[in-house]
């Protein structure tokens, strides 16, 4: 029988800092077997980071799990810092951490913006990639950064209306700027109240049935503030040029073992962008999980993730 849940819980065998220019440093760890098969964990976000919990999506006994805190987030410092922080960077931090690793090639598991850090990093380095593991698509186009700031109302009006709620009338006609304004605000209090509604906001609308413990987990402080002040600045400044550029240069990747998980009910990443994904990249094999939102969490989500790692175990 094909496995369903995630796997028990596991400490890395080994942690690291690795610094990438004069600003910043990025932690990393590793578990499960050290001569194993490599996969990268690529979280999202941008700036959500890493946790415990994501370890277990993989067979300890068969993987060499190489997680790492992007760019301000997590535990690489400085948190929420959005200088030097943009997508090719991202792209080369993994390429210098798998060699730093001794890597030659790793399979990629993300979701969400991880979903669209490892196309870019495919798209660049196809040689290096056994094979991806996508959830929750997000192609990081202008519709769907404006989807997220406004269209989401349309399904949860009440975590929408907190999200603008927090922000005086006269400056909602650009959410995205007035939240700005206020998360890099040097008054501390300021950053933080906007930190929290943020990522509140984001963590109301990311599974299908009312979530408490991610509405909670959305507002502790360290998470609220990487998330928000790095989300917030790609939004502003982070767009592929061209806007399709990760669907136009499938066709680098498309020789490469794909899964793309997506939940019916996502409203953080709608559908609509995981089936433009799948029409351009034929060869991926396509689960949409009926009875769920966005969350990695959701149990038919978790289920098909683990269900993929189990698959590619036959990829080497």
């Amino acid at each position: 029988m094909a496995r369903s849940e995630l796997f028990p819980p596991i400490d890395p065998f080994e942690t690291g800092r690795l610094p990438v220019d004069e600003i910043h440093t990025l932690y990393w760890e590793q578990c499960g077997n050290p001569k194993g098969v490599p996969v990268v964990f690529l979280h999202g976000g941008p700036g959500a980071g890493a946790s415990p919990t994501h370890r277990r999506f993989f067979d300890p006994g068969h993987y060499r799990i190489v997680v790492m805190d992007q760019r301000g987030a997590g535990r690489s410092t400085p948190l929420g810092e959005t200088h030097n922080n943009d997508t090719d960077r991202l792209v080369a931090d993994l390429e210098a951490l798998r060699q730093l690793l001794g890597i030659q090639r790793w399979h990629l598991f993300g979701g969400s913006w991880g979903s669209t850090l490892a196309l870019a990093y495919a798209q660049a380095h196809p040689d290096r990639c056994l094979g991806l593991i996508l959830r929750g698509i997000f192609l990081m186009r202008r519709s769907e950064i404006d989807w997220f700031l406004n269209d989401m109302g349309r399904i949860f009006p009440e975590a929408w209306s907190q999200f603008t709620g927090h922000i005086p009338e006269e400056e909602r006609g650009d959410l995205l700027e007035a939240y700005w304004r206020r998360l890099d605000s040097p008054d501390p209090g300021i950053r933080m109240a906007a930190a929290r509604a943020w990522s509140m906001y984001e963590g109301a609308c990311s599974s299908l049935l009312p979530s408490p413990d991610l509405i909670a987990a959305s507002g502790e402080d360290a998470h609220a503030l990487g998330l928000s002040r790095i989300e917030a600045h790609y939004f502003r400044h982070n767009a592929f040029t061209p806007e399709d550029r990760l669907l136009r240069d499938v066709h680098l990747i498309r020789h490469i073992p794909a899964v793309i998980v997506q939940g019916r009910y996502d409203i953080v990443c709608p559908i609509t962008t995981a089936d433009t994904l799948r029409r351009a990249w034929p060869e991926a094999d396509y689960v949409v999980v009926p009875n769920a939102g966005h969350s990695a969490m959701e149990p038919g989500i978790r289920s098909a993730l683990v269900h993929a790692t189990e698959r590619f175990k036959a990829v080497r």
